[in-house]
C-alpha cells in the first residue's frame, strides 16, 4: 500500500463517517477504500477509526491524526503541482459547489474556462442552495452568496450582487405600470423562496429603503424559474441580475422602478480554515475574481 493512499482513504472516510461515501469520493472500491485504512491502522500499530454496524467513527489517535493528515495531503499535492504546472497544468480533482442559479449561469462556463488550460485537472462542480458542508462534502472551495457565517471557514470576496425587478412587457400591458413601490402590493409577483425574507422586497432609494409585502401568485426556489416566469408574463418578479442581463437587453423584460437599487449581497469563495491552500485552488480563486470582474459582478 502507499502510504499516500491510506491517508487520503482514512481522510476521507473520517471526514464523511462512511466507508461507502468515502470510496465514492475517491473513485475507489468500498473494499479498497476499507483495505487501505486498515493497511495504515497496521503500519502505524493504532486503530484510527471505530467501525459500527452504521457508522464509522474516530478514536483520539484517529482525531490527532485527522487535525494534520489533510494539510499534509494538501502541501504533497501542491509540491507536485508545482512541480508539473509549468508543463502541463495542475492535475488532480477539484470539488466545487455553488447555488444552482449562480452555478448555472456562471460557475459552469468559469469552470470549463479554467480547466481548458489544465488537460490534467477533474472537475466535481455540486449545485445545491443550502449551504453544504465543506469537510463532511469533501468541497475544496465553495462560491457562496451571502456571509459565510461559519467561524470554520475563511473566504475571499469576489464580488456584489444585486437585484432588479422585471416584468413582461405583455404583462406590463396587461395589469399596469409600477410607478412607485407601494404599487407592487397590487400586482401578482412572483417569489424566489430562497431569499431570506421572500415576502419582504426592500427598496432603497437616497439612503431611504422601503420594504415592500407582496402577495404571491407562484413561489420558486431558483431564480432563473422566477425570471423564467416573468417572461412568459406571469408576474413581476425580483431577480438577482447575473441572470437578468440577455432578457433586459433583448425587451423580454423591463426593469421596474429603476431609480431604486436592491440591497447587496457578497459574492465568496469559501474554504476550510485552518487549512493549507493547495496551489491549484488559489489559482482558481484568482481566476474566478478575474473572470467575475470581466463580468461585472466585482
Amino acid at each position: 500500500m502507499d502510504l499516500l493512499d491510506g491517508l487520503r482513504a482514512f481522510v476521507a472516510t473520517a471526514q464523511t463517517g462512511s466507508f461507502t461515501a468515502a470510496a465514492e469520493r475517491l473513485g475507489l472500491s468500498n473494499r479498497l477504500t476499507s483495505k487501505y485504512v486498515a493497511e495504515l491502522e497496521s503500519r502505524l500499530g493504532v486503530r484510527l477509526l471505530q467501525r459500527t454496524t452504521r457508522r464509522v467513527g474516530i478514536t483520539p489517535a484517529g482525531e490527532e491524526m485527522l487535525l494534520r493528515a489533510p494539510a499534509l495531503l494538501d502541501e504533497i499535492e501542491d509540491l507536485l503541482a508545482s512541480t508539473s504546472a509549468g508543463s502541463r497544468g495542475y492535475t488532480g480533482v477539484l470539488r466545487i459547489s455553488a447555488p444552482v442559479s449562480f452555478g448555472e449561469s456562471h460557475v459552469k462556463d468559469l469552470l470549463s474556462r479554467f480547466a481548458a488550460h489544465h488537460p490534467g485537472l477533474s472537475i466535481d462542480l455540486r449545485l445545491d442552495d443550502g449551504f453544504v458542508d465543506l469537510a463532511t462534502a469533501g468541497i475544496d472551495l465553495a462560491f457562496r452568496i451571502g456571509e459565510p457565517g461559519q467561524q470554520s471557514l475563511k473566504a475571499r470576496r469576489l464580488g456584489t450582487l444585486t437585484s432588479a425587478l422585471v416584468a413582461s412587457p405583455g404583462y406590463l400591458a396587461r395589469c399596469g405600470a409600477v410607478l412607485v413601490p407601494a404599487d407592487l402590493e397590487k400586482h401578482d409577483c412572483i417569489v424566489d423562496t430562497n431569499r431570506r425574507n421572500p415576502f419582504l422586497w426592500p427598496l432603497l432609494r437616497d439612503g431611504e429603503e422601503t420594504v415592500v409585502a407582496v402577495r404571491s401568485r407562484f413561489m420558486v426556489n431558483s431564480a432563473q424559474i422566477a425570471r423564467d416566469l416573468a417572461v412568459s408574463g406571469i408576474g413581476v418578479a425580483f431577480c438577482p441580475r447575473f441572470v437578468l442581463r440577455d432578457d433586459l437587453a433583448s425587451g423580454r423584460l423591463v426593469e421596474l422602478l429603476p431609480d431604486y437599487r436592491s440591497r447587496t449581497a457578497p459574492l465568496n469563495a469559501v474554504y476550510l480554515e485552518g487549512r493549507v491552500l493547495p496551489r491549484k485552488i488559489r489559482a482558481l480563486i484568482d481566476f474566478a475574481a478575474a473572470e467575475l470582474r470581466r463580468d461585472g459582478l466585482d
